[in-house]
């Protein structure tokens, strides 16, 4: 049970990225497959995952009916991406899943903390909106039930978490006098930077957070790049499901390429990679930790 919500997310990440990206059907397996490779190998959940992404896609159609009813002024098409797959997940498990397995509470509230998690400023009021009115159509099933205790899993002190070190870059070109930066665009609707994890494999495990990063730049966007200077630090907790909490510790440098063709790598939760001009990135929705990096690196680039 420990990794259902960690199912949930993968579940969301694999169907938004078939809506998205309007594939087709057989499509979704490969990318749930890839996705639970990528970002969580190993989990005991798989078969949840599956069931999830399975349930969706075969009866998409009768929940998209019932979304339709339960939100009228709002037509299927004008729904956000994500909190359109967000519905799907949660009306799924409120509606065919086992109860005795997943509560009704517990459907609508693991789809309001996806929402809130992944979607914009109003997708958890709108998911916990259409859900309840759902709910309520249904009789509130379970309404009076005490909530299930779950086992907190034991609390690993800071200090003591294993460390993931990963390289990312601001890499830019000059192309005349117009300075370019290569940026990647993932499937929550973000412009962001190329990164990687250092060190994970064996054969490069010596390897120097600098030498990382190029290798992960080239896999990723296929560009040579050239450490410039480092330009910042994140650090942020998260969670795996065989080690546990883990502290992820990002270097982030300004490179510099050739100003030559981008070829997107096969990560995963990625769609595009673009070089945009300098002058054109301010209107670009970036994470609110990738937006300082990046701004000190357009006033490094702007001095030189």
């Amino acid at each position: 049970m420990a990794n259902r919500h960690l199912g949930r997310s993968i579940a969301l990440q694999s169907l938004f990225e078939w809506d998205f990206r309007a594939l087709p059907d057989k499509a979704l397996a490969a990318i749930e497959a890839r996705n639970i490779a990528e970002f969580a190998p190993g989990i005991e959940e798989n078969p949840f995952v599956h069931t999830l992404v399975g349930g969706v896609l075969k009866k998409r159609k009768e929940i998209d009916n019932i979304i339709c009813k339960a939100a009228p002024e709002w037509p299927l098409e004008r729904i956000s991406y994500l909190d359109r797959t967000v519905l799907r997940l949660g009306l799924y498990e409120l509606l065919f899943s086992d109860r005795k397995e997943v509560p009704a509470k517990v459907a609508i509230n693991e789809a309001i903390e996806l929402a809130k998690t992944y979607g914009g400023d109003a997708s958890g009021r709108f998911v916990n909106g259409v859900l309840g009115s759902v709910y309520r159509e249904l009789g509130e099933p379970g309404k009076n039930e005490a909530p299930r205790k779950r086992a907190r899993p034991a609390e690993v002190p800071y200090e003591k978490m294993l460390i993931q070190k990963l390289g990312g870059a601001v890499v830019y070109a000059k192309d005349g006098d117009d300075i370019y930066l290569a940026l990647v665009h993932d499937i929550f609707g973000h412009w962001t930077l190329s990164k990687g994890k250092i060190g994970d494999a064996p054969e490069i495990a010596s390897e120097s957070v600098e030498t990382g990063t190029v290798r992960e730049i080239k896999e990723e966007l296929g560009l040579n790049i050239k450490i410039k200077e480092a330009i910042g630090f994140n650090e942020y907790i998260a969670s795996d499901p065989e080690k546990g909490k883990i502290r992820k510790q990002v270097h982030y440098f300004l490179g510099e390429s050739e100003f030559v063709p981008l070829t997107l790598g096969t990560s995963g939760g990625l769609d595009d990679a673009r070089w945009f001009k300098l002058r054109d990135i301010v209107s670009l929705n970036f994470y609110p930790d990738t937006l300082p990096i990046v701004t000190k690196a357009v006033n490094i680039l702007l001095k030189k």
